[in-house]
């Protein structure tokens, strides 16, 4: 599981965002902030990336500095050891994981792709259909007690499951109850749907399938079975 880890976070981060003196980035929004409207705002967008995004990324720097972890450390080491590493580390790492893997999974409506076959194929021989897929995944959304994260995963036996995690924990985690290589994951903490939303989070995520990029998440399916 360690290695599929490892592949899995290294297909999100890529190449280790760091700056020339080695800290992470916040990568840049791969839309315009009004590009996901009505479904997540501008204004939720900008305090959500350019504020709460940059905040982990920001603070996992100053733990890095601070000796929580080595100044060469990858965000898929940080990720897939959380558990050797500091509170700090843990929760920061795992905000940026999370948030950049979100930020990607959604798109424009002129920019998303289609659900492949064998993902619906997939997904059907699990739940039996799309809709009773995406009732279980909004229901573990609305179950996540306090702030965390929904995610639809392929587990240890290559099988879809939907999982959640508290914080800015993740399925790649050491920590995680339930591992594997998350597909899809929405972000059920308040700042990522309060200002449209306010209390309503199932609203939110019955909303929230309008913004997917199920595109990507059939590569990221295609991805898991061949690791």
């Amino acid at each position: 599981m360690l290695t599929r880890t490892l592949i899995a976070v290294a297909a999100i981060a890529g190449t280790p965002a760091l700056a020339q003196d080695d800290h992470f980035t916040l990568p840049e929004l791969p839309y315009a902030s009004d590009a996901l409207e009505p479904v997540i705002s501008a204004q939720t967008m900008a305090l959500h990336h350019g504020k709460h995004h940059q905040a982990y990324v920001t603070n996992l720097n100053n733990a890095i500095a601070a000796g929580d972890a080595p100044a060469d450390a990858t965000l898929e080491t940080l990720v897939a050891e959380a558990g050797t590493f500091t509170p700090a580390i843990r929760n920061n790492a795992g905000g940026h994981w999370n948030h950049t893997f979100f930020w990607e999974s959604m798109a424009p409506a002129d920019s998303r792709g289609e659900m492949s076959a064998e993902l619906s194929e997939a997904i059907n021989a699990v739940y039996g259909s799309d809709e009773a897929f995406r009732t279980a995944f909004e229901a573990a959304g609305a179950g996540q007690f306090g702030s965390g994260w929904v995610w639809l995963i392929v587990n240890a036996d290559d099988q879809l499951e939907i999982t959640s995690t508290p914080n800015q924990d993740n399925p790649l985690m050491d920590v995680a109850e339930v591992q594997g290589t998350p597909l899809l994951g929405n972000d059920v903490w308040e700042h990522a749907y309060y200002l449209s939303y306010e209390n309503r989070r199932p609203e939110y995520l019955t909303a929230w399938w309008d913004v997917v990029d199920w595109g990507k998440v059939s590569d990221r399916y295609a991805e898991a079975l061949t690791d």
